[in-house]
């Protein structure tokens, strides 16, 4: 099929499943590892400005009645204060850091003491219970540091310095949290957060079940122009078709629980994709459809096919999933470093959870600094707010189109978003059609037409996401 005739069958597709759903356009990213803000704010209430201060700091935040103020600002990469004193104008406020718990922001006209009304923070992000992810100096004694604050060391990576920590209960990691803040040995602490379990592809009844046709060209070991793609997903099925021979053996670093310790194997294509496969299937009876793992592989392969009749391309699936329908933040990062240790010049992470991890920005970072391009979903609620990975710097943050030039109706449109693709994607398991939405199927196209281009053009990763911001733009809502 000709790549303009599947975009419009795209289009097609994503329009008959969408509904509207109601537009914004103010937006705010807190990096709470940097402590630095970017925000485009347009008449904002003072209200919601600070339940999404709230939600992305963990801040207790405490207003004297009857304040308010609308904002509108713009700025890029500031530290708290000067972003504080943008964002509240001529509002007095007194930040107030705490040894014990969260930190207090107090915002006021009159005086301090009056600040008495407390803001809510909203769409709290879930974490893993009693566990909190650390990353140390070099050289220092994980296990004696361990003890000290109570906990168990339950997964580990010696070589990055980052470690998971389980607590007998919340107290005690609450209580943990702050001595670890606190610690000089200690770079950066955190939850482990959980990520939802990923939308499953849908069967279309009326749409031909259209093959992909792709021919593997053979690369040579090590050649740069031929890329690895590390797809950061749940396990895939085999795709049939010829198309195995475009993917590598699964990795997982899942042990079956939403917690994974962390520890690599290596698993056939050919293994049964267990339980999450069939969680997927929406009655008893129902035929198993392709795992999200399976959707996105295809996803690339088709960009990819829209490009050139044959491709070096592939495809290392890192399953962080496991048997569990969540993954966490553990597995993540442990997928991210495994992918590119195993040969992985770019990354899809069609994934993705409303808290920014440290341990996880920490691993990213290192792996954008090593020469890996990275594409990561931007998420699929109509918000401003950032969704992470994809709003950790130097990630390419993928939105979704539902018609040419058009967001999707669910798509995320803060301004940390790079680029918008389409937001459906047509997958084939047996005989089968089946299509996936969302802005994960976007994310997995852009990587696919990297790579594509990478192997047609060998240009640079930077030259390919200059031009693929060129040609991918982000509507306004």
């Amino acid at each position: 099929m000709h790549r303009a005739k599947f975009i419009l069958l795209l289009m097609l597709v994503s329009s008959l499943l969408l509904s509207a759903r109601a537009n914004g356009t103010n937006s705010i990213v807190w990096h709470t590892a940097t402590d630095r803000v970017s925000a485009d704010v347009r008449g904002e209430a003072l209200w919601p400005l600070l339940e999404n201060i709230a939600h992305q700091t963990g801040w207790h935040i405490f207003v004297e009645p009857g304040t308010d103020r609308k904002t509108d600002v713009k700025f890029n990469d500031l530290p708290r204060g000067q972003a504080l004193k943008k964002l509240l104008g001529d509002l007095n406020f007194a930040f107030v850091p705490q040894t014990n718990r969260p930190d207090f922001l107090y915002v006021f006209t009159t005086t301090m003491q009056a600040a008495i009304q407390r803001v809510t923070e909203t769409n709290t992000a879930k974490h893993v219970a009693n566990e909190l992810l650390v990353k140390v100096k070099a050289g220092t004694d994980i296990d004696a540091l361990a003890k000290s604050v109570g906990a168990q060391v339950v997964g580990r990576d010696d070589a990055l310095g980052i470690y998971r920590l389980r607590f007998a209960n919340e107290a005690d990691m609450e209580a943990a949290l702050v001595k670890l803040k606190n610690n000089p040995d200690v770079e950066a602490v955190g939850y482990n957060y959980i990520y939802d379990a990923p939308v499953a592809a849908r069967p279309a009844a009326d749409i031909p079940a259209q093959s992909i046709s792709l021919a593997l060209d053979p690369a040579k070991k090590g050649d740069p122009c031929s890329p690895i793609i590390g797809s950061i997903d749940t396990k895939p099925q085999p795709l049939g078709g010829g198309l195995d021979q475009f993917v590598l053996p699964t990795i997982s670093v899942a042990d079956g629980s939403s917690g994974g310790s962390g520890s690599a194997r290596t698993q056939s294509l050919n293994e049964s994709n267990g339980r999450y496969a069939t969680q997927q299937a929406s009655a008893a009876g129902a035929v198993v459809g392709p795992t999200h793992g399976t959707s996105m592989i295809e996803t690339i392969l088709r960009a990819v096919s829209q490009q050139s009749s044959s491709s070096s391309v592939r495809i290392l699936p890192v399953d962080v999933y496991g048997d569990s329908e969540l993954a966490t933040s553990w597995n993540v990062a442990m997928g991210v470093k495994v992918a590119v240790e195993n040969g992985a010049t770019i990354l899809n992470m069609s994934l993705g959870t409303t808290a920014d991890s440290p341990i996880l920005d920490s691993i990213i970072q290192q792996a954008i600094a090593s020469g890996v391009i990275v594409f990561a979903a931007a998420g699929n609620e109509p918000v401003a707010t950032p969704n992470y990975p994809a709003a950790i710097p130097g990630v390419n943050a993928i939105t979704a189109l539902g018609a040419p030039g058009q967001l999707a109706a669910y798509a995320n449109y803060g301004n940390f978003v790079q680029m918008a693709l389409p937001g459906a994607s047509l997958v084939v398991l047996g005989d089968q059609a089946y299509i996936v939405q969302g802005t994960s199927p976007a994310s997995a196209y852009a990587a696919g037409v990297a790579a594509g281009y990478k192997t047609i053009n060998c240009d640079t990763w930077l030259q390919i996401q200059a031009m693929m911001r060129q040609r991918f733009p982000v509507p306004r809502r």
